[in-house]
């Protein structure tokens, strides 16, 4: 690496998310542009970088910087320079030069240790002295300080966010509890606490790590769907985590659950959170749950004005479930793939709307929305947009429609169910006004939510709600083999596998690469055609993320054929990953934050908002190497920019896992099968995937794991305690 100094003339570009900066260095009297992660650098300072000189194919030479060290202005020049850049405000150049000018070399150590004197200067009160000193100290400490953290392993970066946050109280947590960090600073995992706390010397057996270390183990439990861990479970994964005695977990439960960190009922340890939200749900539940006095001649009446209308002639449960929406504040729909839950949505409708009653439908995804849109013919929304999200932290989304502001409605629906988790049924309740009537719909044999909770399979099970279950498969349906085989595989009866269907077939395949190449031809080739859809809307679906045909290695190859390389098309690489325009990809986690706008043909912004979803797909449009980002357009045109050096969030998506898929629905679906391990091999994941395809499911691989798949009833049990919330019928 080369070192070069010299002071920051002006800065081009900055982004104030990650500190990526661009801006011109006076270095030896000549301009040079440098790039780099400079979140603390200002105008008029003075530098010195170690990196490397670098030919850009636009802006030509610039030097790379990878560490940046800011230096004490030397002579009085440089002292004026820095004084006069902006840096401090309050002073422009004219008075920096008198500033330096009274005191010479002595500027900053006057600034420093007498700032009274510099009310000596005509123009500076007493209270401006004091504030300037103030600002140069803030600056002097903020170095040290990230100078001090980055012997830690701390990026520049995350050492100014922690600096922000503790400031000179950094030193001390850093050597007492760096774990006070993960509770604080977004960013900061326990993982990364506990790199510090290494380095600081923390004992492996302290208790700020073994507190730390519990809470640590319930949010990944979270994330693999708990809401809850058993005492033991809990006891038994920190003691490995950490490396320590079981003896030393089971003291700490009690102050943490004083401290209201964490709940213990009986044998189940919850993070606050998420028993709190729990209980919350349970009591809004019983709340909507109320009856409404309609004779049964009047609905029926009703009915066959709406049948006579739409040509729409319900069957006895629809029938049912009609009649029991009228009736109930709360009502649960749930039903498998033809068994006429859109109809039985539409007649709904129907009935509320010739009642003169305001309607909302919602679905917990664009895709799944836009799909409740086109079946029913009215306005469906995702219920983070119906809840008006204004942002807020992961798990802590700021939604407008909340208990102070509840939706103005009559009628609420909600599609797709089984994708709702704990945390989104709380932020919906909680906006849902008393008298409101409710309606869920979705298959509870579907994967439960990616998110913690299970809420739909609880809400059913706890049959203290009124609950409709469609299970006559209708005879337009019942010519669909994706149909009737779904059904078969999830009531685990033998399908039939001679390809002689018109929608659902497999092609036997032992090898991987075997199996990854009829893939390719049947992406590229054959079923566009067969399904009248791009290559762009047939979907991959594996069971895995690891393996040979795993998400990570099928989107590497897809990518080469379906999006290859172009002297047209620009593309970043990062980690070993590369991102190229036109490839298709996924947001992996929700970020609240992300702020997407709608623009017409023209470009320009017709609509704004704040948001990006776990599983929400679109398209890479745009790399733009000078603003360092890359625009990704989603469902509905919605575009955002995300910044290339934060590219962790999205992912290549020309094949995903089944889980991802909950919710969408697609032309066609590809679904490669080798054997995998036997939990995640289970009739609920076959079920699932073959339910993603409107109009064709191709399978591709060992027939003996299609089998063996059906027969696997095994699935991994979810902590939840919804089931005892809502049994229990305490009022909080």
């Amino acid at each position: 690496m080369e070192t070069i100094k010299g002071y920051v003339d002006h800065i081009i570009y900055r982004n104030q998310d990650n500190g990526y900066t661009v801006f011109v260095l006076i270095c030896d009297e000549e301009e040079l542009t440098c790039v780099g992660i400079f979140p603390v650098v200002s105008e008029g300072e003075n530098v010195k970088m170690k990196g490397e000189f670098t030919e850009h194919p636009m802006y030509g030479k610039q030097f790379a910087a990878k560490e940046l060290e800011e230096c004490e202005p030397e002579d009085e020049m440089a002292m004026e320079r820095y004084l006069g850049s902006g840096a401090i405000k309050g002073i422009g150049a004219a008075l920096a030069a008198r500033i330096v000018r009274r005191f010479k070399k002595d500027t900053f150590r006057i600034i420093e240790e007498e700032p009274e004197r510099l009310s000596e200067i005509k123009g500076i009160s007493q209270r401006m002295a004091m504030d300037i000193s103030s600002q140069v100290a803030e600056k002097r400490d903020m170095r040290q300080a990230t100078i001090f953290l980055q012997q830690y392993g701390i990026s520049l970066n995350l050492a100014v966010k922690i600096y922000r946050k503790y400031s000179q109280d950094v030193y001390r947590i850093i050597k007492e509890n760096p774990y006070r960090l993960a509770d604080d600073i977004q960013g900061v995992g326990f993982k990364i606490a506990d790199e510090i706390a290494a380095k600081a010397g923390i004992r492996a057996d302290s208790d700020f790590r073994i507190r730390s270390g519990i809470l640590y183990v319930l949010l990944q439990a979270s994330g693999e769907g708990h809401t809850y861990l058993p005492k033991e479970e809990l006891t038994a994964r920190t003691a490995q985590m950490l490396g320590v005695d079981q003896d030393l977990i089971e003291k700490h439960y009690m102050d943490l659950s004083i401290e209201k960190r964490i709940m213990i009922r009986g044998t189940h340890i919850y993070s606050a959170g998420y028993y709190y939200m729990e209980a919350s749900v349970a009591d809004m539940l019983r709340g909507l749950n109320i009856t409404y006095d309609v004779p049964d001649i009047e609905i029926e009446e009703q009915i066959r004005r709406i049948e006579k209308q739409t040509g729409m002639e319900p069957e006895e449960k629809q029938f049912l479930a009609v009649k029991e929406a009228v009736k109930s504040g709360l009502l649960i729909i749930t039903g498998g793939p033809g068994t006429g839950k859109t109809t039985t949505i539409n007649t709904i409708i129907k009935y509320f709307e010739l009642e003169g009653m305001d309607i909302f439908l919602a679905a917990p995804t664009g895709r799944a929305a836009k799909r409740m849109s086109d079946t029913t013919g009215y306005e469906a929304r995702t219920i983070h947009r119906m809840l008006e999200l204004n942002g807020g932290i992961e798990g802590n989304a700021g939604f407008s429609r909340n208990a102070d502001n509840p939706l103005e409605t009559d009628v609420i629906i909600i599609d797709e169910m089984s994708m709702v988790d704990i945390s989104l049924m709380h932020s919906l309740l909680k906006a849902v006004a008393p008298g409101t009537r409710l309606i869920l719909v979705g298959d509870v044999n579907q994967l439960p939510s990616v998110g913690p909770g299970s809420v739909l399979k609880d809400i059913i099970d706890s049959n203290a709600f009124p609950v409709v279950k469609l299970t006559k498969i209708f005879r337009q349906a019942g010519l669909s083999d994706i149909v009737v085989n779904a059904h078969k595989i999830n009531n685990g009866q033998q399908v039939l596998l001679d390809n002689k269907s018109m929608d659902f077939f497999f092609l036997k395949r032992y090898e991987a690469d075997k199996i990854i190449n009829v893939t390719i031809q049947l992406i590229a080739q054959k079923l566009p055609k067969f399904v009248d859809a791009s290559p762009f809307d047939i979907q991959v679906l594996t069971p895995m993320r690891k393996g040979l045909l795993g998400v990570e290695r099928l989107n590497g190859i897809l990518q080469q054929y379906l999006n290859p390389k172009s002297q047209s098309k620009k593309e970043y690489e990062q980690g070993g990953r590369i991102f190229r325009e036109g490839d298709k990809v996924m947001q992996t986690k929700n970020n609240y934050q992300l702020e997407w706008e709608i623009t017409n043909k023209y470009g320009l912004c017709i609509e704004k908002g704040l948001g990006v979803f776990n599983g929400d797909m679109g398209i890479v449009r745009e790399i733009n190497d000078y603003g360092e980002t890359m625009t990704v357009e989603f469902d509905e045109g919605r575009k955002v920019d995300y910044s290339l050096k934060n590219l962790e969030e999205l992912e290549l998506a020309y094949a995903i896992t089944i889980h991802k898929s909950q919710g969408s629905e697609y032309p066609a679906v590809v679904i490669p099968l080798l054997s995998g391990p036997r939990m995640l091999m289970n009739r609920n994941l076959l079920y699932t995937a073959v339910t993603r395809a409107r109009k064709c499911v191709t399978l591709v691989g060992d027939d003996k794991t299609f089998q063996e798949m059906i027969d696997n009833t095994m699935q991994q049990k979810r902590y939840s305690g919804l089931i005892e919330e809502i049994r229990s019928g305490e009022i909080r």
